[in-house]
């Protein structure tokens, strides 16, 4: 099989590429084309992972040329490049032109209901796609549908995601993503499902605080735009359960939290409005994305190692046989050394489960969400295999 990654040499790219060179495939992987602007950085994963299966593609996502010829002959297209930058629909369309099977890493819902539009498109052409398939959105999808199964009817599922740090607090801050995604969940409304109908909720609304087992303790938690809330509760074997009520909400270590909120009150959150400095027209988002850069550059030597812990769960509640009941399904994430060559590992992990379990069965052409497509157990055990703690419990 071969495998094209658009923005393969990114943060996340680079992870998904790892993971699908790995003793964990599940299918045969014949060539991946890494492909992205920047050279420098294909040439240091190449170099780094010395499999003669790579090969290297300098593209522009604007090259409508080089994009088709990126993609043509591919069993997979997996789109790494970062939402916020404009070309999702263009990648997205010049897969089904090519009729190669498409996954990307979704986010913040900005174009999820303009893609899962065109699912009688892709069906006619015998394409599938499925979007967001990282850990949020992807992962806590299938958290989602792992609650619904248990259900007969269903009153609620709210979705969480908490981070947190152990170790010596770093001087220098690290994003745990795109700069513009974070500004994006903190400053954007969101759209979430309450009585029954999708409403739109201010930023950093929804306040909302749980004790969880240490490391993360007290969190404090909030609405964040994501794509989940947008699909989950649209869904076949959640809608016609009843479910009235969605939510997604997000925590960031402590610390970073404050950083975050610090940035928004400041202006950043309009990081695409441009500001004139010296004559020069510059965005905000650029500007900060230079200086994060560069003091991370600059301190390299400063920046400690500090253990990542992350919890994923969806709480549901509603009726089984008639009788009340509450479920939590959990993936949590540890320090591990599998994980050491990765920056985000549940992301992008959890972008190459997906690629594979799509590549390794009878593929289901259309647009669809996580929580339409994967088996559970299967996916559950591809979490495992990955030393992800999973569960699935009563609660509350």
């Amino acid at each position: 099989m071969i495998i094209t990654l658009l923005g393969g040499a990114g943060l996340m790219g680079a992870g998904i590429v790892r993971d699908l060179l790995s003793d964990r495939a599940i299918i045969d992987i014949a060539a991946i084309r890494i492909c992205d602007s920047a050279r420098e950085r294909m040439e240091q994963l190449s170099d780094d992972l010395k499999d003669v299966r790579i090969s290297l593609v300098d593209l522009d996502a604007a090259d409508a040329e080089g994009l088709k010829a990126a993609i043509s002959g591919s069993d997979m297209c997996i789109n790494c490049v970062p939402t916020l930058l404009g070309f999702q629909m263009t990648i997205f369309e010049a897969a089904l032109a090519a009729k190669v099977p498409y996954i990307d890493l979704g986010g913040l819902g900005t174009y999820t209901v303009k893609q899962l539009a065109e699912h009688e498109r892709f069906k006619a052409a015998g394409v599938t796609a499925v979007i967001g398939v990282g850990a949020d959105p992807g992962m806590s999808n299938v958290l989602c549908r792992a609650v619904a199964d248990e259900f007969d009817e269903i009153d609620s599922i709210k979705l969480y995601w908490a981070a947190e740090f152990l170790g010596e607090e770093s001087p220098v801050l690290i994003p745990p993503y795109s700069v513009s995604t974070v500004l994006a969940e903190y400053a954007h409304e969101s759209t979430q499902f309450y009585n029954g109908q999708h409403v739109t909720c201010a930023p950093m609304s929804g306040r909302e605080i749980l004790e969880l087992p240490e490391p993360w303790g007290r969190c404090e938690f909030m609405h964040s735009s994501h794509s989940e809330q947008l699909t989950v509760p649209l869904a076949d074997g959640f809608k016609e359960k009843g479910i009235k009520e969605f939510s997604w909400k997000l925590h960031l270590p402590h610390r970073e939290h404050e950083i975050w909120v610090g940035l928004v009150k400041a202006g950043f959150g309009d990081f695409n409005d441009t500001v004139e400095i010296n004559g020069a027209i510059v965005r905000p988002l650029d500007v900060l994305n230079k200086v994060i850069d560069r003091n991370i550059k600059k301190n390299a030597n400063r920046i400690p190692v500090r253990n990542s812990y992350d919890v994923h769960f969806a709480i549901g509640t509603g009726r089984k046989d008639g009788v009340e009941k509450a479920l939590k399904a959990e993936v949590v994430v540890k320090p591990n050394a599998m994980y050491a060559p990765y920056v985000d590992a549940c992301t992008s992990m959890n972008a190459s489960i997906a690629a594979q379990l799509i590549l390794s069965a009878p593929m289901k052409p259309g647009v669809w969400a996580p929580e339409e497509y994967f088996d559970v157990p299967k996916y559950f055990n591809e979490l495992q295999k990955r030393e992800f703690l999973v569960s699935k419990t009563a609660c509350c």
